[in-house]
């Protein structure tokens, strides 16, 4: 590691562990430096804003969630019980991270409403592994085939929106979340095993 990746690390480790004792809005960029013993000004050669920390926090979780979802579609198991256990293991993972501590959550809201590109990114890439899923399926004879699997995705995403991030969106316990998604993945599943071109013919038009 370079030593301007080790600074950026250091910077983007102090601020992590400031942001988690006193939240974000509470955060300066003024602290972040005293905390690593540099200047404010050199944080800014590292990070423009407060909220370009925030982003680079959530892309470090992001990299573990990716590695976790790759590992997961490696399994050997089936496609319809592989895409049931992707979605229980995402909404569970956010739900206990949110639910412990409402800092997270803060920073959440905040990366939500002020770089909504950025949750547009990490849709995309999940919707690699969803893909990945739905052609396994495909191939067991699990699912019907599918002229657009990346639309049949982004509809599942769609329909499961509320599960990607629980507390952004209800206040519901995980056991009643928990048996509102396995009911959404009844119907979806139930769906992708029937012919599905309507749908993407629908999207062409």
């Amino acid at each position: 590691m370079t030593e301007k990746l080790d600074t950026r690390e250091q910077i983007l480790q102090a601020a992590m562990e400031r942001i988690m004792h006193y939240g974000y809005a509470k955060t300066t960029m003024a602290e972040i430096a005293r905390d690593c013993g540099m200047s404010a000004g050199n944080i800014y050669r590292f990070f423009a804003s407060k909220i370009d920390i925030a982003e680079a926090m959530a892309r470090k979780l992001n990299m573990e969630i990716n590695a976790q979802n790759a590992a997961l579609v490696r399994k050997q198991m089936p496609a319809a019980e592989k895409m049931r256990v992707f979605h229980h293991i995402a909404m569970t993972k956010t739900f206990e991270k949110l639910d412990k501590d409402a800092k997270v959550l803060e920073v959440a809201e905040v990366l939500s409403s002020e770089r909504p590109t950025f949750a547009n990114e990490e849709m995309a890439q999940e919707r690699v592994y969803l893909v990945q899923i739905l052609e396994q399926g495909v191939a067991e004879g699990a699912f019907a085939p599918m002229e657009n699997p990346n639309f049949i995705a982004e509809m599942m995403q769609s329909a499961t929106m509320k599960f990607r991030y629980p507390q952004l969106w209800s206040r519901l316990t995980l056991p009643k979340l928990e048996r509102e998604l396995d009911g959404v993945m009844d119907i979806v599943l139930a769906g992708l095993s029937v012919p599905i071109k309507t749908l993407e013919k629908m999207n062409a038009e």
